[in-house]
C-alpha cells in the first residue's frame, strides 16, 4: 500500500496525492522526523502539521489498525540536534539535566490527558512511548474543520443558542484538568475544531512550561486570548488563566473577533463590543463575557462552577442568595416594618441591589456601535449546512454496485460504522435550532430521515457524503428531584437536560427541613417527576431557612 505523506489516503503510484494535493517527491528536513520514518515498528510519520516550543505534531499511519492518526514528539528547541534523514535526537550535554526535567514534565501530563477518554471535548490519545531520546504522544485522526472557518460559514459569529452546546463540554474538561492540578492556558479559535458529528474538540495541548513567560521553553501565547498574567515572567497562571482564555475564544464565537490584546486593555480594561450583538445575546451572557475578561484576576470569575453558572442563569443569582442568607439571619433579631404594596425595607434593598449590581456591569462593558457586516458566503456546502429535509437523488446509471438502501429507524452509530468501513464518509444533520430533532416515533441515535435516496450507489471512489437526520428522543423528559442541592448543582442538573433555568429573588420560601440558601423545589404548578418539554422555562425555589416568625413549640416530659 502507498499511503500519500501529506494525508495518509492510499494513492498507489500517483506523486501529487489527488485527495489533498500533497506533492510526495518533497523530502522533510530536520529537526523533524523524515517522511516515512516508522516509529514503535507500527506508526509511519507523514508531514508536520504544527510546531511549538515544546513539541511538533505529524500526520501517522496506524499500520496495525489501518487508520491514520496523530503524532506528537516532544521537540524542545535549542536542547538537542538530529542529523538530516536521521530519528534519532542527540541532547546538549550541557542541558541534559534541564532536558530530562521537561521530558518528564510532557510525559506525565500527556498521560494524564489519556485519562480523559470519556471527556467529549478530548481527542483519544491511544499510545504513548519512549523512543529516540525522546517522547511520542499517539492520537486519533479524524476530519475536523477549523473553528475560525465553521463561524465563517455561520456568517461570521454564532447566536448563544449554537454555541452553548459546543462550548459547555469545554468547561467540564478544564474543570477536570484543574481538579487534578494540570491546564490548557492556550484555549483560541486557533486550537478549536469541530468534528464531522458537530462537536466541539480542544487540541493544542502542551505542558505549562509553554504557556507563561520565563520557563526554559521558548512560549507560545495567543493574542486576544492569552490571560494578562501570561505575559509576566514565571508569574502562576492557574484556572482563572484558563477562564480568560475560554470566555475570549466564546466571545470570538459570539462577535466574530477576538478582544485586543490583554497588554493593550491593562490600563482601562475596555471590552468593545457592538450595539447590534449586544441585543441579540441574553444580558447574563454579556456579563459572563464581561466577568471572565477582566484583566484585573481578583475582578474575574474564580472557579468553572461559578462560570457554567453565570453562562446559565443570571449572574446576581449567587449575590441574592447571599444576600438572602444575610437578611434572612437578620430577620431573627428584627423584624423589618412593612411598608406599602407589602414590600419591606429588605425587600427593597435586595432589589436595589440586584440592579446596581447590572448596572455597575454594564457601565463597565464599553459598548460602541459598528456598521454590519455582510454575512460570509461559505466556501463550499458542507454537510454541517443540511438543515431542511430535502433529500439528494444521486445519478446511479452506472452503478450496479451497492446502493444505499432505506436506513430509517437503523442506529446512526452503527450505519455510521458500517458505511465508513466501506469508504463512504457519513455526517449527522446539524439542526437550525436546540427544539429540532426530538421525536416520539424514534429512539435517540435512531436515524429518522435521510437526505440520500435508498437507491444512491455507495461508490467511495466518488467521494460520496452521506448525511442523515438523527432523532434526539423523546422531547420530554421526567424532571428530577433537586430539593437540597445547591442553586449551582441543580443548575447544572437542569441545563443539562436542555431547561432554561431561572430564580426569583421574591420568591424564596421559608422551610423547616430545608437549609437556607438550597433547593426547595420547582416554582409554579410543577414539581419532580413531572414530563416536561425540553426548552421550558423552569424556575426554582430557594430556601430562606425557618420562618422566624414562628416560635418553637415546647412539650412537656414525663
Amino acid at each position: 500500500m502507498s499511503l500519500c505523506i501529506g494525508c495518509m489516503h492510499e494513492i498507489g503510484s500517483e506523486i501529487i496525492c489527488p485527495d489533498c494535493g500533497f506533492n510526495n517527491a518533497q523530502t522533510q528536513s530536520a529537526p523533524f522526523l523524515p517522511y516515512g520514518a516508522v516509529l514503535d515498528k507500527r506508526y509511519v510519520v507523514g508531514r508536520n502539521m504544527e510546531t511549538n516550543g515544546e513539541s511538533t505534531l505529524y500526520i501517522g499511519f496506524d499500520r496495525e489498525v489501518s487508520k491514520p492518526v496523530l503524532i506528537r514528539e516532544f521537540l524542545p528547541a535549542g536542547y538537542f540536534t538530529r542529523e538530516e534523514g536521521n530519528v534519532k535526537l542527540v541532547i546538549d550535554p550541557s542541558k541534559n539535566e534541564e532536558y530530562t526535567r521537561l521530558l518528564s514534565d510532557f510525559e506525565q501530563y500527556f498521560s494524564f490527558l489519556s485519562t480523559l477518554r470519556d471527556m467529549s471535548a478530548m481527542n483519544v490519545i491511544t499510545d504513548i512511548f519512549r523512543a529516540n531520546n525522546t517522547c511520542y504522544v499517539v492520537e486519533e485522526y479524524e476530519d475536523l474543520i477549523t473553528f475560525e472557518e465553521y463561524v465563517a460559514r455561520n456568517n461570521g459569529h454564532l447566536e448563544w443558542e449554537v454555541a452553548r452546546p459546543l462550548f459547555m463540554p469545554i468547561i467540564s474538561l478544564l474543570e477536570a484538568l484543574h481538579k487534578n492540578g494540570y491546564g490548557h492556558y492556550a484555549i483560541s479559535p486557533t486550537n478549536l475544531y469541530i468534528t464531522s458529528s458537530g462537536k466541539a474538540l480542544l487540541l493544542g495541548f502542551a505542558t505549562i512550561n509553554e504557556r507563561r513567560r520565563g520557563t526554559p521553553l521558548k512560549s507560545q501565547l495567543f493574542t486576544g486570548c492569552a490571560a494578562p498574567e501570561q505575559y509576566e515572567k514565571s508569574f502562576p497562571i492557574d484556572n482563572i488563566t484558563d477562564i480568560y482564555g475560554f470566555t475570549a475564544t466564546l466571545f470570538y464565537a459570539l462577535t466574530g473577533a477576538l478582544p485586543a490584546n490583554a497588554t493593550e486593555r491593562i490600563n482601562d480594561g475596555a471590552l468593545l463590543m457592538s450595539t447590534s450583538t449586544v441585543k441579540r445575546l441574553p444580558p447574563h451572557v454579556v456579563t459572563a463575557l464581561a466577568n471572565g475578561l477582566q484583566v484585573k484576576r481578583e475582578e474575574r470569575i474564580i472557579d468553572f462552577v461559578d462560570l457554567r453558572s453565570q453562562l446559565s442563569v443570571a449572574p446576581t443569582v449567587k449575590a441574592i442568595q447571599e444576600e438572602i442568607s444575610r437578611t434572612a439571619s437578620m430577620a431573627n433579631s428584627v423584624k423589618a416594618p412593612k411598608k406599602k404594596y407589602g414590600m419591606s425595607p429588605i425587600s427593597v434593598g435586595i432589589i436595589v441591589t440586584v440592579v446596581a449590581t447590572l448596572l455597575f456591569l454594564w457601565i463597565g462593558m464599553m459598548i460602541v456601535d459598528e456598521s454590519v457586516k455582510e454575512p460570509v458566503e461559505s466556501p463550499q456546502q458542507t454537510a454541517s449546512s443540511f438543515i431542511e429535509p430535502t433529500q439528494v437523488n444521486i445519478d446511479n446509471d452506472d452503478w450496479d454496485g451497492e446502493v444505499l438502501g432505506d436506513r430509517v429507524g437503523q442506529n446512526y452509530e452503527a450505519v455510521k460504522d458500517e458505511l465508513n468501513a466501506k469508504g463512504i464518509t457519513v455526517h449527522k444533520a446539524v439542526y437550525e435550532n436546540e427544539s429540532d430533532g426530538y421525536s416520539d416515533e424514534y429512539d435517540e441515535g435512531e436515524i429518522m430521515y435521510q437526505y440520500f435516496g435508498e437507491d444512491t450507489g455507495l461508490d467511495a471512489d466518488k467521494g460520496l457524503v452521506v448525511v442523515f437526520k438523527v432523532s434526539k428522543g423523546p422531547r420530554t423528559v421526567d424532571l428530577p428531584s433537586v430539593k437540597d442541592k445547591t442553586l449551582e448543582s441543580a443548575v447544572g442538573t437542569l441545563d443539562d437536560l436542555g431547561f432554561n433555568v431561572y430564580f426569583n429573588p421574591q420568591n424564596s420560601e421559608y422551610s423547616d427541613d430545608v437549609k437556607i440558601g438550597l433547593v426547595i423545589g420547582y416554582g409554579g404548578d410543577i414539581e419532580a417527576g413531572d414530563e416536561v418539554d425540553i426548552g421550558e422555562n423552569i424556575e426554582i425555589i430557594i430556601s430562606k431557612g425557618p420562618d422566624p416568625a414562628k416560635k418553637p413549640t415546647t412539650e412537656a416530659v414525663g
